[in-house]
């Protein structure tokens, strides 16, 4: 990884940790799949345009040297109870 792509993937951590810190992030993070990695980010948005934008303001996509995001509405999630300590 070149210096300037470290700088890049640096922002666009920033940019989806200061997602999470505002509570719009639920998850997100690298995925190690084999044919290549990428991410994935779980949002919680009020309609589909609302998550695009997010997308679209990722530093990532801004920076325009080959990086795409998709969207996939999750109608339906269970989520396990919080463990007790």
């Amino acid at each position: 990884m070149t210096e300037a792509e470290a700088k890049l993937m640096q922002e666009h951590g920033a940019y989806w940790g200061d997602l999470a810190d505002k509570e719009i992030a639920v998850i997100f993070g690298p995925v190690l799949d084999p044919k290549g990695a990428w991410g994935l980010g779980v949002v919680e948005a009020k309609d589909e345009s609302e998550v695009r934008a997010l997308g679209a303001n990722d530093p990532l996509i801004k920076s325009s040297v080959g990086f795409q995001f998709e969207v996939y509405p999750m109608l339906q999630a269970v989520l396990r109870k919080s463990l007790s300590c």
